[in-house]
């Protein structure tokens, strides 16, 4: 058979090698972060859809409080008929006899407020102090929803890194149930070795099944943790492993004072209620408008068209001199609000401080434990092994060999659960801080 020269055999094991990674590419499963899933839940979750809805109502109030500035006009039609006299509707002196007439009357007016000693005014900063707290509060609640995202994220990993340990766990009891099965078949084993043997392992394999129903549940709580309504479709990258974070207590509790929306928006509210007591005290002083209008009346009776017209202008002070102490309760009111959430602000610094500090803490000693629960897995491993070759000499016996086998699973879960509480660790204190942290690699 002839051959293909040198040269061209290169273009066509390029283009096998491309067909190849594109096959391998298509079969990949599809994989997401965790700041893809992070911009998922920003886009679909429903709780930040409804805090977005109320950050633009907020923003209408702020239009509602600015069109006392604005002129008022308003427009009115009617039509009436009924049996009168022509100079009686039209008040002449007209064609006194009576008849059915159509009487028509229309027009225009408009009143605008000229001075009120800033009281519009002060309403409209209150809206707008209004609005950032509610945009404060839509940022607790991202910040929320991204720390849930952020557990279930490290909880799937968590339950996926211990349904293999538990596949290990079954495989490694298999191995071990055909070597007593084996050793018993020749006579250097008692049949207890096998009974034992296959209690272990059907142990391991309902560990198994429980480890496989975690992960499906898992899913089921990332994905209502994004606020998807489908499925799972994807996979996660696995960023279980320890990264280290250096940050004091101080540092963490300043950025948390700095940075925490919650105190944005009682700060926010705050000074809200401070333009509500300013806008409530220029109640006691007097407010000028002015206004005007243009009306036109007139009946229809067959081709006699009579009308008449008129217009007004003027301005008027308007002051309330008694209203049963109203103003003076509401002004009390608001002042006592006021109060109130400076209290509140007092008491979230200090809940925000506990929950640094508690952050902080449990970050550290999750750190110290990835080592310990570590080195345990890995003095486990060590065991179990010489387990097995003394048993399999026979100078070990199964009891010692199930319970090297039964700690090293154990130690395996435990070096999953420190990793699964430092970085949830981290998260939480990423939530107490109210800022990302930085993650060196």
């Amino acid at each position: 058979m002839r051959r293909l020269p040198q040269p061209a055999l290169r273009p066509c094991a390029a283009l096998a090698v491309l067909l190849w990674a594109a096959g391998a590419l298509a079969q990949a499963p599809n994989q997401k972060t965790l700041s893809e899933c992070l911009a998922l839940a920003l886009e679909y979750h429903p709780s930040l859809k409804a805090a977005g809805a109320a950050v633009d109502a907020a923003h209408q109030r702020v239009w509602q409080a600015a069109s006392g500035y604005l002129p008022q006009i308003n427009a009115a039609y009617s039509i009436d008929r009924s049996m009168t006299s022509l100079g009686a509707t039209t008040g002449t002196d007209v064609d006194p006899k009576s008849s059915t007439f159509t009487f028509h009357e229309t027009g225009a007016s408009f009143s605008q407020r000229l001075f009120d000693f800033g009281k519009t005014l002060a309403d409209i900063r209150g809206a707008r102090a209004s609005e950032r707290s509610v945009d404060a509060d839509r940022d607790t609640q991202r910040e929320s929803v991204a720390l849930g995202v952020k557990q279930s994220y490290y909880q799937l990993l968590a339950a996926q890194r211990l349904l293999g340990v538990a596949n290990d766990t079954v495989r490694q009891n298999r191995t071990q149930t055909a070597q007593a099965e084996g050793r018993n078949q020749v006579g250097l084993a008692p049949r207890f070795d096998v009974t034992r043997a296959r209690v272990q392992l059907a142990q391991a394999e309902l560990d198994q099944l429980t480890a496989r129903n975690n992960v499906q549940l898992a899913r089921e709580t990332l994905r209502n943790a994004i606020g998807l309504t489908a499925p799972l479709d994807f996979e996660i990258v696995d960023t279980l492993d320890a990264a280290r974070v250096q940050i004091g207590e101080g540092q963490a509790l300043q950025t948390a004072y700095d940075s925490r929306p919650e105190l944005a928006s009682i700060l926010a509210q705050q000074n809200a209620v401070e333009q509500q007591v300013a806008s409530l005290q220029r109640d006691y002083l007097p407010y000028v408008t002015g206004n005007g209008g243009y009306f036109w009346s007139g009946t229809w009776n067959g081709s006699e068209v009579p009308y008449e017209d008129s217009w007004n202008i003027g301005a008027a002070v308007n002051l309330s001199l008694f209203n049963g102490g109203l103003t003076t309760a509401q002004v009390g009111e608001a002042k006592a609000n006021l109060a109130r959430l400076r209290y509140d602000e007092d008491s979230l610094r200090q809940n925000i401080a506990l929950a640094v500090r508690q952050a902080v803490l449990n970050a550290q000693q999750a750190s110290e434990s990835i080592g310990v629960a570590e080195k345990g897995a890995q003095e486990a491993r060590e065991s179990l092994e010489l387990a097995e070759g003394r048993y399999n000499t026979g100078v070990g016996n199964i009891i010692e060999l199930t319970d090297a086998q039964t700690a090293r699973t154990s130690a395996e879960a435990r070096a999953v659960q420190a990793l699964y509480d430092y970085q949830t660790s981290l998260a939480e204190l990423e939530r107490a801080m109210g800022q990302p942290l930085v993650r060196e690699p």
